[in-house]
C-alpha cells in the first residue's frame, strides 16, 4: 500500500513526549481551534450581512473581505495543516512539529485571526502572511529528511497559498478589493485540488475497507485529466476568464469529477456516515464546477457557485476529516455515534442550504445564508461538544500522537 494512504499512527510509546496532550501532533490544537473559530466566524459574519448586528469595533478591511479571507486563510488553512503535520509523521516515520514549535504555530495563528479583526492592519499583515510560509517550511524539512519526494508537492502547495495569502493582503492595500477576492478565490481552488488528490486517494480505500464487497472501479483516462482539469478550470474562474474560456473547462472537469465519483459508488455508503459524508463532499466539485459554468454564463450567482465549493466540498472534506483522524489518533475505534451523525446532515444540509435555496428562490438569498450559516455553525459546535476531550487529552491507549 502507498506511504499516502497511511494516515493510522505508528505504534510508539507516550514516553518521547512529555508536554501538554494539547501540543503533541498538529491535528490537536490546529481541529480545536479550527472549529470554533469557524462557528464564530461564520455567525459573526451571518449576522453583520443580514444587519442582525453592528458591532463596535468592525474588522478593519471591511466585513466582505475579512470573511472572504479569514474562511479560506484562516479556518481551512488551520485544519490542512493540521491534518498535514498528522498524516506527514506517518508518512515519514519522522516527528513533525510538537510541544514548544507547534505551540507557536499555533500562537501565530491565533494572534492573526485576532489582528485580521481589531488590527491595526500592518501588524494583522505581518503576522498574517508568516503563518503558511513557515508551516510550508516546516513540513517540507520533514519530507526532506525522509526523502518522501511523492509528498513534496503538498508542502509547495502550502506555499503557494501562503503567496496567494500575501497577493490578497497587497491587493487590499492597494486598493483593489476585486484582485483580493481573486486571491481568495485561487486558494479555494487550490483547497479544491487538495481535496481531489488526497480524496482520490483515501475515499476510495475507506470506502472498501469499510463496505466488505464494494466495487471501486477507476479508469485511467479519468486519473489522468481529473487533476489537471480541475487545476485549469480553478485557476480560470479565479481570472474570471471569459465564458468561452471558463465553460468548457469547468463542464470538463464537473465530468471527469462525476465520472471519477460514479465509479466509487456511493450509495452503498449510505449505511456508514463516516464514509458517506466524505462522498457527499467529493460530491460537491462536480457540482460546484458545472456552477461555475453556468455562472459564467449568466445562468446563477457566482457567490452561489462558490459556495458549492466551500460550503460543500471544503466544509464537507473538513467535518468527514476532523472526526476521522481525531478518532484514530487519540486511539479510539473508527466508530460514529449520534453526535457524529448530526454534525454529518448539519454540514451536508447547509451546502444544499446555500447552493439551492439562492437558485431555486433568488429573493430569499438572505434567510437562505443565515440558514447555511447555522447548519454550519451547529455542525462545528456538535464537534467540539464531543471531541474537545478527545483533542486535548492524552491517547487513551497510551501511544504517542
Amino acid at each position: 500500500m502507498s506511504v499516502l494512504l497511511q494516515i493510522s499512527p505508528p505504534s510508539r510509546s507516550q514516553a518521547g513526549y512529555r508536554g501538554l496532550p494539547v501540543l503533541a501532533l498538529g491535528f490537536r490544537p490546529f481541529y480545536l481551534l479550527a472549529a470554533a473559530f469557524g462557528a464564530l466566524a461564520v455567525v459573526a459574519w451571518v449576522a453583520m450581512y443580514l444587519g442582525w448586528w453592528t458591532p463596535a469595533s468592525q474588522p478593519w478591511a471591511g466585513t466582505m473581505v475579512w470573511h472572504a479571507h479569514e474562511m479560506v486563510f484562516g479556518f481551512s488553512a488551520a485544519v490542512v495543516v493540521g491534518f498535514l503535520f498528522t498524516a506527514g509523521k506517518n508518512w515519514t516515520g519522522l516527528q513533525t512539529p510538537q510541544g514548544a514549535w507547534l505551540g507557536t504555530l499555533v500562537g501565530v495563528w491565533l494572534l492573526a485571526r485576532v489582528l485580521m479583526w481589531s488590527g491595526p492592519a500592518w501588524a494583522a499583515i505581518t503576522v498574517d502572511v508568516l503563518f503558511l510560509p513557515l508551516c510550508s517550511l516546516s513540513f517540507y524539512r520533514i519530507l526532506r529528511r525522509a526523502k518522501s519526494q511523492r509528498n513534496y508537492g503538498l508542502a509547495i502547495a502550502l506555499g503557494v497559498m501562503g503567496a496567494f495569502n500575501l497577493g490578497f493582503h497587497a491587493a487590499v492595500l492597494s486598493g483593489r478589493i476585486d484582485w483580493a477576492l481573486q486571491a481568495s478565490e485561487a486558494a479555494i481552488g487550490l483547497v479544491a485540488i487538495f481535496v481531489t488528490v488526497i480524496g482520490g486517494r483515501v475515499i476510495p480505500m475507506f470506502t472498501a475497507n469499510a463496505i466488505p464487497g464494494i466495487r471501486i472501479r477507476r479508469w485511467a483516462w479519468v486519473e489522468r485529466c481529473v487533476i489537471p482539469l480541475t487545476l485549469l478550470a480553478a485557476l480560470a474562474s479565479a481570472v474570471v476568464a471569459p465564458a468561452i474560456i471558463l465553460a468548457p473547462l469547468a463542464l470538463a472537469a464537473a465530468f471527469a469529477q462525476g465520472v471519477r465519483l460514479a465509479g466509487w459508488d456511493s450509495l452503498r455508503t449510505i449505511r456508514k456516515p463516516i464514509v458517506s459524508i466524505l462522498h457527499a463532499a467529493y460530491a460537491f466539485l462536480p457540482i460546484g464546477f458545472l456552477l461555475i459554468a453556468a455562472a459564467s454564463l449568466g445562468w446563477v450567482d457566482r457567490s452561489t457557485a462558490l459556495h458549492a465549493l466551500t460550503v460543500g466540498v471544503i466544509g464537507g472534506a473538513i467535518i468527514a476529516m476532523v472526526t476521522r483522524t481525531a478518532l484514530g489518533h487519540s486511539g479510539r475505534r473508527l466508530e460514529t455515534g449520534r453526535m457524529e451523525h448530526l454534525a454529518y446532515l448539519c454540514m451536508a444540509l447547509a451546502a444544499i442550504v446555500r447552493v439551492a435555496g439562492p437558485i431555486a428562490l433568488p429573493a430569499l438569498k438572505p434567510e437562505a445564508v443565515a440558514a447555511s450559516g447555522i447548519l454550519w455553525a451547529l455542525s462545528l459546535v456538535l464537534y467540539l461538544v464531543k471531541y474537545t476531550p478527545y483533542l486535548t487529552r492524552a491517547r487513551i491507549d497510551g501511544k504517542e500522537g
